[in-house]
């Protein structure tokens, strides 16, 4: 099924990238967000989730990274996205099932969660996605995040995300505003999940919002985002649609090309 997914997604990306668009009002592109999806990264040369890919999207003056918390056994957060280090390292940890020390013996690429957020707090918005896995001490982990976070104001400097909003139950050190669920093929009850309980809005991939899910929101005061971003074209139709937050794995040139147009036509 992921497969298939991602070779629908690719072919709509190609279409979408052909396709003209109107230029976005002045409102819109003022008010657009580039959020880069787990940094600046090919997996080569640069691997997603390290230092190294959000100091590109620092250096490249992009508004926001999105990056994924887990926990190691002894209950530290680092930033990484998968449950094993395999398909990145080629070495085969489970993360919860490897002391911090450990991990980054094994793997010092892996930066911790309050290396990132000392390195790039109050300098990149933080999407922080809250991966979905066993929380053995919940209070404990809560007041660690709770901690961490605390020198952050929410919403302003960061988000916390998840496709499982229930998580957000663990939660109790920031307003409903600061989680943002995010949608796959369930968009109906993510959205209805967000309305109900306030939260700051909805995020997921632009084929599966569609427009009358951008009014029920921003008619509530929600934000929408919109993923996964690779062309002006396609820049320029969710600017239309009414998204704000737009996550792309292409963030620096979307970047560039935004700021040339605030530059240079507005």
């Amino acid at each position: 099924m992921y497969w298939v997914e991602k070779i629908i997604c690719r072919i709509a990306d190609y279409l979408y990238s052909k396709y003209p668009r109107p230029f976005p009002d002045k409102v819109r592109l003022t008010d657009c967000r580039i959020i880069s999806h787990r940094g600046e990264h090919d997996n080569k040369n640069t691997i997603e989730n390290t230092l190294k890919a959000f100091d590109i999207a620092l250096e490249n003056k992009i508004f926001g990274i999105e990056f994924d918390l887990r926990w190691t056994k002894d209950l530290k957060p680092v930033v990484f996205h998968d449950r094993n280090t395999k398909r990145l390292f080629k070495k085969n940890l489970n993360i919860n099932e490897t002391t911090f020390s450990d991990l980054k013996s094994s793997i010092p690429q892996i930066p911790s969660l309050a290396d990132t957020i000392s390195r790039y707090g109050k300098k990149l918005h933080l999407m922080v996605e809250m991966k979905e896995e066993f929380y053995p001490e919940p209070v404990y982990q809560a007041g660690v995040l709770k901690d961490l976070f605390s020198a952050l104001e929410p919403v302003k400097d960061y988000h916390l995300i998840s496709l499982s909003p229930r998580i957000f139950d663990i939660i109790g050190f920031v307003p409903e505003t600061a989680f943002i669920p995010v949608a796959r093929f369930n968009t109906e009850r993510i959205s209805e999940i967000a309305l109900k309980k306030n939260y700051g809005g909805i995020a997921g991939h632009y084929l599966l919002i569609p427009d009358s899910m951008f009014k029920k929101h921003t008619d509530n005061n929600q934000k929408i985002g919109t993923g996964f971003i690779g062309s002006q074209n396609s820049l320029f139709r969710e600017l239309n649609r009414g998204a704000e937050w737009i996550f792309s794995n292409d963030a620096a040139k979307l970047q560039a090309i935004l700021s040339h147009i605030l530059k240079n036509q507005i």
